[in-house]
């Protein structure tokens, strides 16, 4: 799909299996034309990511589904999501996205034929599998369609699973891929989320309360008001209970959503309301600890760097700027870079100082 030969993609040639694998179907004649055109198609990306035994087990299962697909099925394509998450927050979307759109379809092949309680958890799996797609085509740039497609097919699938947090939580990530210029639809998205028929986890409810609080300020409702829908997510984030494990793509919600988290993205929110000193303040001082990831730290300080444009201090936002793009820059994290082009064009009368012209001319050789 991508026209990217399978080499590069770290593809070797099949090896002879020990006897403990999982063992292909032999009785379809069919079955190696039909493992090499999946592995060629839908698997493609995703396959360097599997293990042998778990490639195996995963290509018995798009041959006879009835009879391979089982609960260590359904964990090997957690892991296999939990990994892609991983790799995007090394190497970026981009280089991500080809392994999210493999377990994407391959889940979609295997619930076709698999039994009814594996189907159920391979559509939960799927469902995060699929938002997380759209998150990726969303950071990578893509059309606000292909976005909407995936959140679409996580939300089809987190309802089909009986899983009433993931379709709230889909609804907070399609209020977060809303244009600003389109404040009110972002309103009423994470209003849904927090007050539907479902319960959020704690973390998760926070911050869909923070997202329903920019989309306030985005509509110009009072800052007491965005304030007290603030304090709302705060006390949400209050009875979250500490994290078993590491935060991944099919842990809980949410799970590494924390108070540092929480005040840079209310420092978001008051930019929003007209208050860009402000969000200096939140931003310098919660970016001064160590609790944000590379992804992360350069979307933020990204932020930092608009809010100091807002607040007349042009060669504060370009330095800000210029640390944030060497963050943003290898891996290509479009939301940070999407941000910086915005604080540029809010720098546009401060054309002509020397770091702003820096930032500038960095943002423009960017390769595309």
């Amino acid at each position: 799909m991508f026209g990217v030969p399978l080499e590069e993609l770290g593809f070797v040639p099949l090896r002879a299996k020990p006897e403990s694998a999982v063992t292909p179907v032999h009785d379809l004649k069919e079955e190696p034309v039909r493992r090499r055109t999946f592995l060629g198609g839908v698997l493609a990306g995703a396959a360097p990511l599997l293990d042998p035994p778990a490639l195996d087990h995963v290509t018995a299962a798009i041959a006879n589904a009835r009879r391979y697909a089982d609960r260590h099925l359904v964990t090997h394509l957690s892991a296999t999501l939990d990994e892609a998450g991983r790799a995007d927050g090394r190497a970026g979307p981009r280089q991500v996205l080809p392994a999210a759109l493999g377990i994407v379809g391959c889940i979609g092949e295997l619930a076709r034929d698999a039994p009814g309680v594996i189907r159920r958890d391979l559509l939960a799996v799927g469902a995060r599998a699929a938002e997380f797609t759209a998150w990726l085509y969303r950071d990578a740039g893509a059309a606000p369609h292909t976005t909407a497609f995936f959140h679409d097919r996580a939300v089809e699938w987190a309802t089909l699973s009986g899983d009433g947090p993931m379709h709230a939580y889909v609804l907070l990530r399609k209020a977060q891929a809303t244009d600003r210029d389109d404040a009110v639809r972002m309103r009423d998205l994470a209003h849904a989320a927090v007050h539907g028929p479902w319960t959020l986890p704690p973390r998760a409810r926070a911050e869909a309360l923070q997202q329903e609080a920019r989309a306030m300020a985005l509509t110009g409702v009072t800052h007491d008001e965005v304030a007290r829908t603030l304090d709302r997510a705060h006390d949400a984030l209050a009875e979250a209970a500490t994290p078993a494990q590491p935060a991944t793509c099919t842990g809980p919600l949410c799970a590494g959503y924390n108070t540092d988290r929480l005040m840079a993205q209310s420092a978001i929110c008051h930019r929003e309301a007209g208050q860009p000193e402000r969000a200096v303040v939140l931003l310098r001082r919660h970016l001064s600890h160590e609790a944000f990831a590379p992804r992360d730290r350069a979307f933020f300080t990204a932020h930092l760097a608009g809010a100091l444009a807002a607040a007349s201090e042009p060669d504060e936002a370009a330095r800000a700027g210029l640390a944030a793009l060497q963050l943003a820059a290898v891996p290509h994290f479009g939301q940070a870079l999407g941000e910086l082009r915005r604080t540029v064009a809010v720098l546009g009368p401060h054309a002509r100082r020397s770091l702003v012209r820096e930032l500038r001319r960095a943002l423009t050789d960017l390769p595309g």
